[in-house]
């Protein structure tokens, strides 16, 4: 069982972002992403996104910041943001020591209770990763919290080990091909650019067919993408707030596996 997700371009700078690049507007919509999640034994326990990136022109393969995975390129990096960037928030259901779902909260410097939002309240991990192999997995409190840059990393149970994320399936460029109709002799010609990436991260079974990842219940799962074109950054997500703000819980799918 899979769960799938059509990623779409936030339209805030497509104007400018399509004259930079220069291409139309529609060439960038064109742009498809499709992301699956699977739940595998492997042998164990495995979340695994699979992240699939179609090209529709050459020019915009031409200024591709995709980079070749390697070996030695596999740790733990920060700011990985800030290229070419596969990404996959994952949110539980609780916060240590509050309640959830808007009920109310007393805060300890007042004597009032007050409202605390679903989204402000509920913890979650963002995952970042490179083509290259790179990687990094974080952890929030809450929406943006703790705000300090770079973002906490999520350590596994022991305490002292950071998370990882495990790489599987490693494809590169693949130019698709289609039969010229125009001659009695087929003529191959490109007509997309197709860049695949897989990783896998340890996920847990509950009771009820539950699962969870870093002792929290996984209700959320928001995969989304930063695609860099030299220059140029274009973001992607199943839904998208106004500016793109990938944090926004408001956009981000049930989780259904």
């Amino acid at each position: 069982m899979n769960q799938s997700f059509n990623l779409c371009i936030a339209t805030e700078t497509i104007a400018k972002d399509a004259q930079q690049l220069g291409v139309s507007i529609e060439d960038l919509e064109n742009i498809s992403i499709g992301v699956s999640a699977e739940i595998i034994q492997q042998p164990a326990l495995q979340l695994v996104l699979t992240y699939q990136v179609t090209l529709p022109s050459q020019i915009l393969a031409n200024q591709f910041n995709w980079s070749t995975w390697q070996q030695t390129q596999v740790n733990f990096t920060d700011y990985l943001w800030e290229e070419t960037c596969l990404e996959c928030f994952i949110a539980g259901s609780k916060i240590a020591g509050c309640k959830t779902d808007a009920e109310d909260i007393v805060a300890p410097h007042q004597t009032e209770p007050h409202k605390i939002s679903f989204q402000q309240a509920t913890a979650y991990i963002e995952i970042n990763a490179n083509p290259d192999g790179r990687y990094a997995v974080y952890q929030f409190k809450s929406y943006r919290n703790p705000a300090a840059l770079p973002p906490v990393a999520l350590y596994e149970t022991d305490g002292t080990t950071r998370a990882s994320i495990g790489w599987n399936n490693l494809k590169d460029l693949t130019a698709l091909s289609v039969a010229s109709h125009l001659s009695s002799t087929p003529t191959v010609v490109q007509s997309a650019f197709c860049y695949e990436r897989s990783f896998s991260l340890p996920i847990a079974q509950l009771p009820n067919q539950q699962y969870a990842i870093a002792n929290m219940k996984v209700e959320q799962i928001h995969p989304c993408v930063i695609l860099w074109f030299g220059e140029t950054d274009l973001y992607f997500a199943s839904g998208h707030a106004s500016p793109p703000d990938f944090h926004n819980r408001d956009y981000w799918p049930k989780f259904e596996l």
